[in-house]
């Protein structure tokens, strides 16, 4: 880092960011109409829904338990348990996802600005390698209204928040306005559902992979509105 390493700093999200996590659950849902069928598999995922609108974030983990709960008598869900923990994270990077990390960080930190549970994810963010590769970590419930411990935790004159969604990109556009650049990387379904996207306005840096930021300079996140 250089003298400008507290001046500046990228927050990252983390599923469909730095990691396919559209393809991860693809694979889940292969492993599980393998495990436990097309009909159960169909009852797992509508828990997983329930949990998610009842906790405000995925929790694929937690949906096993429940299925479990229902189901105490198919020991085939508890392998999916295991299909999730041992899951080879480090093959769903993006392309050179780390080393847009690594080039970032000459001008100030990388850290992860992410959603999820206290177990999955940050058994994720280790085991792909990412967390090896920011200076930071921070999982929230909703992290849009956590963006005051973010900057207690991580005060600086500029953030660069780089996110799949843009719903939170407007939010934290919202809430910090020019002290935020907010790039877009548009990957995954929640970046490809048109009328979502419509609902929102721009935002600063909308990019096509998250790879496009290795050709970006310092001065790209800090002019005004990236341009």
């Amino acid at each position: 880092m250089n003298d400008n390493a507290t001046q500046l700093t990228f927050l990252f999200d983390v599923d469909n960011t730095l990691l396919d996590n559209d393809g991860i659950i693809a694979d889940l849902r292969a492993f599980l109409s393998r495990e436990i069928g097309d009909k159960s598999q169909a009852r797992y995922w509508e828990i997983f829904e329930e949990l998610r609108r009842e906790l405000g974030y995925a929790d694929y983990l937690g949906a096993i338990q429940r299925y479990r709960a229902e189901n105490p008598r198919d020991p085939h869900i508890l392998r999916a348990s295991l299909f999730l923990i041992d899951y080879a994270f480090p093959q769903k990077l993006f392309p050179r996802a780390l080393d847009v990390v690594r080039h970032v960080k000459q001008w100030g930190r990388a850290a992860i600005l992410s959603d999820g549970d206290a177990v999955f994810q940050p058994r994720k963010v280790e085991r792909s390698g990412i967390g090896a590769a920011v200076d930071t970590v921070l999982i929230y419930i909703h992290k849009e209204e956590q963006l005051a411990d973010v900057s207690a935790r991580l005060p600086c004159t500029h953030y660069v928040f780089v996110d799949d969604k843009i719903r939170l990109l407007t939010a934290v556009k919202k809430i910090w306005g020019e002290r935020v650049t907010t790039v877009w990387p548009r990957q995954g379904h929640y970046a490809l559902d048109a009328a979502e996207v419509a609902k929102y306005p721009p935002a600063d840096i909308a990019i096509d992979r998250i790879a496009d930021l290795l050709q970006f300079s310092r001065e790209r996140f800090v002019t005004k509105a990236g341009h």
